[in-house]
């Protein structure tokens, strides 16, 4: 990955203009772009202003110039990034622009953060978003506050007005303490983790998981982890026999993204496969995702979506279709279940289906295997295996794959050693006759972009294990956050995520006492547009009141899990508290008009297992609420809400901070900034 063009300031104005748009308008052809009038011009009046502009500023010559610089994830270039030995500018042109509008403000705000979180050589200097309108009205300019790293908020300038913007945060960064090599920048790393979503729009268009990196090296058996699925079907197609293979990891490990890769894949030779999920969630949001995405290149949205129906599948509807004919047998050879773990018990399968128009009479695991094999020949099943996210009534665990593939030997096994052995949901028998492959388990968070420790803290945390807990928290600055007030936990989410970053509102299905505290609304989770809507909609620029980033609607374990957001504010209810003895945790239910305790062992994992999931859901940072609750109602009574933050700031979590009194960057003063404009 490189910029168009690179040089330093004095190659720049050493360089004639029209040899520099000529080798930009060289990378159009090159890079198979349709080359536009209006681009040309708009990079000649670039080359002009800043031909004009850095002459003048003290010791530039050796500053970095780099025009069209990539930002992959985000599926665009940054017109300008201009390195000094302190700072890191990066500039967008609009050029005849009379105003500074939002989304412009958020595209240049987001290549910033992307650099941030990505870029090597962009950590440890600020980073300073620049919006160029070239024609809007001047504005008084007010200095950012320059912090050692970091983003500040977006800069506002006319063409007139950067002349002096650059000129006094060059002499502000003049003496860092740590300088850059401007040089030498443009060739540091540069890995992108992408959201699940942004994931998937990236595999569906490479086939690939070897350009999804993360920023740390202990998390690179993601590539191995897909070989070794490829390695294992090839395998399989080649002896044509029939094949289940299990991938196990913790939260945010990258199952899901080495499964769309295999429903992804290419079927050159006939075989094709198909991504299936009991999550209706992750179904409507991957489809409306990759439909919108794959429409906006120019392909027919009714064409699209019939694509789309047959890649990414209901498991139930997938089930009840082929369960109720078995005389016909899938078009894909492949099967993939994300969430496989999550299959009903035959218990569950029985009771759930007897007002249906199909009846099972097995377990769903067993429904599952017979129907891929009627295939004759080749036929793989990739079973998606999230460790303690089992997170309803009877969901049977990796045990019921393994109890259904015990009486069908026709199937050869492959899975993780530390999956096999142990008597209990978790595991496959250790009778069933299993190959080892040690990459089909992924140990390394790499959904939490800035922290890794925070999946052990949550374990720690439910376990309730508090010097567990205390410990990782001392090793890091760990990524939750507490608050007992609603409102700060809304101005906290609006504070971090900015105009760019994704936030939203998650609560527990069984949390019904928010409604006291304002907050009773929840995404219909079977609702595929609603669902849509809050994940993909933005309340920036758009004002959509549907989107997450609204903070007026909370999603719950069901909606979220599978997928993700940038920052998390948790809803913690009394669904879960802490019990009175204050050595474990008591999970209950909302019955008429009071709390009832859960005392079976099955229905505590399921509640913890569901705020696992709502824990594990932020790529940055959980923000967490718990009401002070009302001494006048039992059911918000505030010694039992107490208890529960006492216990959390126990384990380490610290207390959310409030906004900074020197006007912090806020969506608020951002948006009354531009009605003024």
């Amino acid at each position: 990955m490189g910029a168009w063009w690179s040089g330093s300031v004095t190659t720049f104005l050493h360089t004639p203009p029209d040899q520099l748009c000529a080798a930009l308008s060289h990378k159009v052809v090159q890079n198979r772009f349709q080359g536009e009038p209006q681009q040309a011009r708009a990079w000649q009046a670039q080359i002009d202003l800043l031909r004009d502009i850095l002459p003048t500023i003290p010791n530039a010559q050796d500053w970095q110039v780099l025009f069209e610089f990539p930002i992959p994830r985000l599926g665009g270039r940054i017109d300008t990034v201009l390195v000094s030995p302190g700072a890191i500018y990066v500039l967008e042109f609009k050029i005849g622009s009379s105003s500074f509008d939002v989304s412009a403000l958020s595209q240049t705000e987001g290549y910033a953060l992307d650099l941030l979180d990505f870029h090597a050589a962009s950590r440890s200097h600020p980073l300073i978003p620049v919006l160029v309108a070239t024609d809007a009205p001047p504005r008084a300019q007010t200095t950012p506050l320059l912090l050692p790293l970091g983003v500040t908020e977006v800069q506002r300038v006319n063409a007139t007005g950067l002349k002096t913007l650059l000129t006094t945060l060059a002499m502000q960064t003049a003496h860092a303490a740590n300088p850059l090599i401007p040089a030498q920048w443009e060739h540091a790393p540069y890995d992108p983790v992408p959201s699940i979503v942004e994931a998937a729009r990236q595999i569906y268009a490479t086939h690939s998981v070897a350009d999804i990196h993360t920023a740390r090296a202990d998390a690179t058996n993601l590539t191995q982890t897909s070989a070794c699925i490829v390695s294992i079907l090839e395998k399989a197609r080649t002896e044509r026999c029939k094949v289940i293979v299990f991938v196990s990891g913790i939260p945010g490990a990258g199952k899901t993204l080495c499964g769309l890769k295999a429903a992804f894949a290419d079927g050159d030779d006939g075989t094709g496969a198909t991504f299936l999920t009991g999550n209706p969630t992750l179904v409507s949001v991957l489809r409306e995702a990759l439909t919108r995405d794959t429409v906006s290149r120019g392909q027919k949205r009714p064409l699209v979506e019939q694509r789309m129906e047959s890649t990414i599948q209901s498991l139930t509807k997938f089930r009840d279709h082929y369960a109720g004919r078995p005389a016909e047998c899938p078009p894909e050879h492949v099967m993939v279940i994300d969430e496989a773990q999550r299959c009903w018990t035959q218990t569950q399968a029985v009771r759930k289906s007897q007002q249906r128009h199909v009846k099972l009479t097995e377990s769903e695991p067993a429904h599952l295997l017979d129907i891929m094999g009627r295939h004759k020949g080749f036929a793989a099943i990739l079973c998606l295996i999230g460790h303690g996210q089992e997170i309803n009534d009877g969901e049977g665990g990796l045990a019921c794959w393994g109890e259904a593939l015990l009486s069908r030997p026709v199937w050869r096994v492959e899975a993780a050693p530390d999956v096999i052995g142990t008597r209990d949901l978790t595991h496959l028998p250790a009778t069933l006759e299993a190959g080892r492959q040690r990459f089909l388990h992924l140990g390394v968070a790499i959904r939490s972009l800035r922290e890794e420790t925070a999946p052990r803290w949550v374990n720690a945390v439910l376990n309730g294990d508090v010097e567990t807990a205390r410990r990782l928290a001392a090793q890091t600055d760990l990524p939750f956050r507490l608050t007992r007030s609603l409102d700060d936990l809304r101005a906290g989410l609006r504070h971090r995520s900015r105009l760019t970053y994704r936030c939203g509102l998650v609560a527990s299905s069984k949390a019904k006492r928010l409604r006291a505290e304002g907050l009773g609304c929840e995404v219909p989770h079977m609702d595929d547009k609603a669902v849509s809507q809050w994940f993909l909609n933005r309340w920036v620029p758009d004002r959509d009141i549907r989107a997450s980033d609204a903070l007026e609607t909370c999603a719950t374990e069901f909606a979220i899990q599978g997928l993700e957001l940038d920052f998390v504010g948790l809803c913690w209810d009394g669904d879960l508290i802490r019990a009175p003895s204050g050595d474990r945790w008591q999970p209950r239910r909302f019955s008429g008009t009071k709390w009832a305790n859960v005392s079976t062992a099955e229905a505590t994992l399921w509640r913890l297992n569901t705020y696992r999931v709502l824990l594990t859901r932020a790529r940055y940072e959980t923000l967490i609420w718990i009401p002070k609750g009302r001494a006048d109602d039992p059911t918000r009574d505030p010694e039992t809400l107490d208890r529960i933050a006492d216990f959390l700031m126990r384990c380490g979590v610290r207390p959310l901070e409030p906004a900074a009194p020197a006007r912090p960057f806020t969506l608020q003063n951002d948006l009354a900034d531009l009605l003024q404009d």
